[in-house]
């Protein structure tokens, strides 16, 4: 059950950046009631004074917990473990187990992740007269090869979820990223595993209530 209102827990973010929606779904994991404070991409909101003083690198999400303030969405997710450790634990005890979720969750958030977000793709365009196209062709092929490596990666495991029956920080990660990729028409037929944990992850409240089109900034 959701722990009741706390008006000291903002989280700033946007509702399709991926990183965010992590965040989201870790606090929706953890019942943590959170406020939002949506930070428009789109308008560039990231780059005024008022969030670089949050956050000096100009990226969502930002989460105050308290007197607590937390950036880059992997650090703010183990924080919430380590923090809340009483429900939804993300990370498994055993220590190997613990290192090949992390392994997971990293190839996503570190990998895939930072050169498909909207910070490159606008300086493909700007910068670099990328046309629409040439963008989306850019984004298909590095999640095409971050996808072909996790499908090989997950293939051993069995359950519905990422690791087995129980969900983890690869999980949290997974969803948002299969999101964005659906966003930009990839084709998810060569990861059946991928899609299928994808599939089983969308029927899980925190997920679906973290979704995108859930969010108060949603357009």
């Amino acid at each position: 059950m959701a722990e009741a209102a706390n008006v000291g827990r903002v989280l700033y973010g946007y509702f399709r950046s991926s990183a965010a929606y992590r965040v989201r779904i870790a606090l929706n994991l953890k019942g943590l009631a959170y406020r939002q404070a949506p930070v428009s991409l789109v308008k560039a909101e990231q780059r005024s004074a008022e969030f670089l003083a949050l956050n000096p690198q100009g990226l969502v999400p930002a989460l105050q917990d308290g007197d607590v303030l937390l950036t880059q969405s992997l650090a703010i997710c183990e924080y919430l473990d380590d923090a809340y450790p009483h429900t939804a634990p993300l990370l498994p005890a055993e220590p190997v187990l613990r290192a090949r979720v992390r392994a997971v969750a990293q190839a996503i958030a570190c990998d895939i992740h930072p050169v498909n977000n909207l910070r490159i793709l606008n300086y493909l365009k700007d910068e670099l007269g990328q046309d629409e196209a040439g963008r989306n062709s850019w984004y298909r092929h590095w999640v095409s090869e971050g996808f072909a490596a996790l499908e090989s990666l997950l293939a051993a495991q069995s359950g519905p979820f990422c690791f087995g029956d129980n969900i983890t920080l690869a999980d949290v990660c997974l969803l948002p990223q299969v999101f964005n990729a659906q966003r930009f028409n990839v084709d998810m037929a060569p990861y059946p595993r991928l899609a299928a944990i994808a599939d089983a992850l969308a029927e899980v409240p925190a997920f679906a209530d973290a979704h995108p089109s859930r969010q108060p900034d949603a357009f």
